[in-house]
């Protein structure tokens, strides 16, 4: 069974109650649920922190083990040189994810540190980029 581990970076705690005009009215945890009820056949988990160093913790973690990674790095993407080189130091491929369409947003969220190290990017498509992802390693 595949292992697929989504990792969701500052502020997602707050999807469902943070800016629904921007990011929807449903909890990540409840969208969550769907998606392990409707991937079955994969081995799924879920991490989220506020703090960049937890997630390039996870990144070694999860890097050399895991089948894939689904990232939202959230504003870390237009900063982190730190996450950007911890996905080029680790074997699992990296899908990153935006919730929103970061080029219809200001202009500095259109420049993504992490973009030359992942696999793809899916972007502003809401909730359903995670699970376009998903299918990306199925």
């Amino acid at each position: 069974m595949k292992k697929v581990l989504i990792i969701n970076g500052p502020n997602l705690n707050l999807l469902g109650k943070r800016e629904p005009t921007i990011y929807g009215d449903n909890s990540f945890d409840e969208f969550y649920q769907s998606l392990q009820k409707k991937f079955t056949s994969l081995n799924l988990s879920y991490y989220q922190s506020n703090i960049e160093g937890e997630l390039i913790n996870k990144l070694h973690e999860v890097g050399f083990d895991y089948d894939g990674v689904i990232l939202n790095a959230a504003a870390y993407t237009h900063t982190s040189v730190a996450i950007a080189d911890a996905i080029k130091a680790i074997n699992t491929p990296v899908i990153e994810v935006h919730i929103s369409n970061v080029y219809s947003r200001e202009e500095y969220r259109h420049k993504s540190y992490l973009a030359p190290n992942v696999k793809g990017i899916i972007t502003g498509f809401g909730l359903q980029s995670y699970e376009l992802a998903i299918q990306s390693f199925l």
